[in-house]
């Protein structure tokens, strides 16, 4: 089983992907830290570190969650686990715009490397897939967000 902070790490690198691929550039440490300050609210990098990775104590702040949310404009409650299933409906709804995004470039990839065998359009996809499976999974360094 997952732990609650796996659990909240595996949200918000799903939000911070999203916005990705929603073809948007990354959000950094620093437009989440501005974002919250100006909502009041406060996120010391260390902090931040330790939610995204899941290594660390669980955030239970609740304002500083629902912040965070109103930050990616999602429901609070997706952060918060609520007892509805409004955090599987987003999450559901999140994960399938990545899917979504991820399958437009594997299209691109197809028309831009025309010339390339079958089977390396299946490894590539294979790959996208794989790595959209992996949701738990680290990020890289290069990937996170650190400004």
């Amino acid at each position: 089983m997952i732990s609650p902070q796996r659990e909240l790490a595996r949200k918000l690198n799903l939000l911070l992907d999203v916005v990705v691929a929603e073809g948007n550039t990354p959000h950094t440490y620093r437009q989440i830290a501005a974002g919250l300050q100006a909502r009041g609210l406060s996120l010391s990098r260390a902090r931040w570190a330790y939610m995204i990775t899941g290594d660390g104590p669980l955030v239970t702040d609740v304002d500083l969650l629902k912040g965070i949310g109103e930050f990616f404009r999602i429901p609070p409650e997706y952060l918060l686990g609520s007892d509805s299933d409004l955090p599987e409906r987003v999450d559901s709804q999140l994960a399938f715009v990545k899917s979504l995004r991820a399958q437009r470039v594997v299209n691109f990839a197809a028309r831009a490397l025309g010339d390339v065998s079958p089977e390396t359009l299946r490894s590539i996809t294979a790959l996208l897939e794989e790595d959209m499976q992996s949701g738990t999974a680290a990020r890289p360094a290069q990937d996170r967000p650190t400004d």
